[in-house]
């Protein structure tokens, strides 16, 4: 190929990346505004006051981004499943209320928590609420597949909770592998991800290959990232973080680069410093950065960056069952998009 040729093709990925970005954004800005407006005028405030903090919290919107293009990689017009991704996003937000609750956590996304600013009878109700407003949303328009539709809600639902109490277990367990780890956030958060696309593919009337390579493209999305997650609590800038580093292993959480530095790491100091991330409620803040360097010492870091990269690869895979479209060329850019995340 010659250079100029070879130059072009780079230049039209380039403006098609951006192209990809300006849409994400403006789907992005469309579902904040719906959700910053969805109880404004509902009462008592007592009630929706503190919904209407949470849902107004800024978001990457990931698991509505995925209704909207799983109904448009089927085919269909994403304006058919707008409400679908709104109640898909206030479900995750449901869940990041009660996860709040249990973590004791102060801040998310850098504002108060519910349950700080409002107490935790209030959050309870809120996360209670938010999952009716969710069902409200859902069924407005299910295009004839309303059972379905609500099947794979629930499931999610239900597969969430399982999710939420194993990593709870994990918290009193020394001996978690990377199998049990891998399963639980396949519960925890790969599952809201395939929900959200398995949904998107329903209203779009998909056929049943391409909902299973949708479900296929989100479950791996959702693995990769909650490694990054885990991985950017240790590496990422705090102020873009928007909350505290190294909050996970004051907390003593298992995540993967705790669970994969325990099955590996044999050198006796660093041994003596997991064990106290293990043994009690987790490490002081001013451990926190021995941590970082232990992790980054033994190659966690690269390992879990390397899992990222092979969810989002796997991700990826199961798109080439779906027609080629702009949709699906989207789906590709946003598993892209996801693994260069720094926040």
């Amino acid at each position: 190929m010659h250079p100029s040729e070879r130059f072009s093709m780079e230049l039209i990925e380039t403006e098609r990346r951006m192209d990809y970005r300006t849409q994400y954004e403006s789907w992005k800005e469309l579902i904040d505004q719906r959700l910053a407006t969805l109880v404004a005028d509902r009462s008592p405030q007592s009630l929706y006051l503190p919904t209407h903090h949470i849902l107004q919290g800024a978001g990457k919107r990931v698991r509505a981004l995925l209704v909207l293009l799983a109904c448009e990689a089927v085919g269909s017009k994403a304006n058919n499943a707008l409400e679908a991704a709104l109640s898909v996003e206030i479900l995750h937000n449901f869940t990041l209320v009660h996860d709040d609750i249990m973590d004791r956590a102060i801040t998310r996304r850098g504002r108060e928590t519910v349950h700080t600013k409002w107490g935790e009878g209030i959050a309870i109700l809120v996360g209670d609420v938010m999952i009716g407003l969710a069902q409200e949303l859902l069924l407005k328009n299910t295009n004839g597949n309303c059972a379905a539709t609500l099947n794979a809600f629930s499931r999610a639902i239900v597969d969430v909770c399982e999710g939420q109490a194993l990593d709870r277990e994990f918290e009193q367990r020394n001996d978690v592998s990377i199998e049990e780890y891998l399963q639980m956030i396949t519960m925890k958060t790969g599952r809201l991800a395939e929900m959200a696309a398995e949904i998107g593919g329903l209203i779009g009337n998909g056929t049943r290959e391409q909902i299973s390579a949708l479900r296929g493209y989100a479950r791996n999305i959702g693995l990769a990232f909650q490694i990054q997650d885990d991985l950017l609590d240790l590496t990422a800038d705090e102020k873009k973080l928007g909350k505290q580093i190294g909050r996970d292993v004051i907390e003593g959480k298992r995540t993967y680069l705790v669970v994969h530095a325990v099955e590996h790491i044999s050198d006796p100091q660093d041994r003596t410093l997991l064990e106290r991330l293990l043994s009690g409620p987790g490490l002081r803040p001013d451990e926190v950065e021995a941590a970082r360097q232990m992790f980054e010492k033994h190659g966690v870091f690269d390992e879990a960056c390397s899992q990222v990269e092979y969810y989002c690869f796997q991700a990826t895979e199961h798109l080439v069952s779906l027609p080629d479209s702009e949709a699906r060329q989207m789906l590709d850019w946003f598993a892209s998009m996801l693994m260069r995340r720094e926040k």
